[in-house]
């Protein structure tokens, strides 16, 4: 880099992988950077190999009025300071987005296919069947201790109150719960005695 009359004091290297957004190298190069200033990179792919993060670095860089050149490799030609090298980048900028917005309708497709399978996604619940049928029976006694409930059943107090009242009865989403854990019990079904 010293051959590309940049001086040895304001040349900025990292030992990391250039797959990583957080390089101290970089980020001490990106903070000394001003207006008017063009960074310099041996290789594209040694400012960053993710499209994506190229991209958002380029604007940023040119919302600050600083160039980016690259002298050697793929993007040889690229330099942002010249009408040239910004229409060129700008389709590199299409592109990554082009490829975001794939993924986002693939992902979107993926989770609806799951979904017509029956198959959920998320966080499973911290709330059983079992925690709750245990949660009713001790709200249901008086002097029952919510935060010492709460711990031994390895859930928060609001989780706790989303699922039942402080007298132990059911709240929706209780019901729904006992709903999904299986069938739901059948309710007694004793005829009254003629008389």
């Amino acid at each position: 880099m010293l051959g590309a009359g940049i001086p040895a004091g304001q040349l900025y290297e990292d030992h990391a992988s250039g797959k990583r957004d957080d390089r101290p190298g970089l980020e001490a190069c990106l903070k000394a950077l001003r207006p008017g200033d063009t960074l310099v990179t041996w290789k594209l792919d040694r400012l960053g190999r993710d499209l994506r993060h190229l991209v958002y670095l380029v604007h940023d860089l040119t919302r600050r009025g600083v160039g980016l050149k690259v002298l050697v490799g793929q993007g040889a030609n690229l330099d942002t300071t010249t009408a040239n090298g910004r229409l060129i980048f700008g389709v590199f900028a299409a592109l990554a987005e082009f490829e975001r917005e794939l993924i986002i309708e693939r992902t979107r497709a993926g989770l609806a296919s799951a979904r017509a399978r029956g198959r959920n996604g998320g966080r499973p619940f911290k709330m059983t069947a079992a925690k709750l049928r245990l949660a009713q029976a001790a709200m249901g006694q008086p002097g029952t201790n919510v935060g010492e409930l709460c711990a031994e059943l390895g859930v928060s107090r609001q989780t706790l109150y989303r699922y039942v009242d402080p007298r132990g009865a059911l709240r929706t989403d209780g019901e729904k719960l006992l709903g999904r854990s299986g069938p739901k019990e059948k309710p007694d079904a004793r005829r009254a005695a003629p008389t």
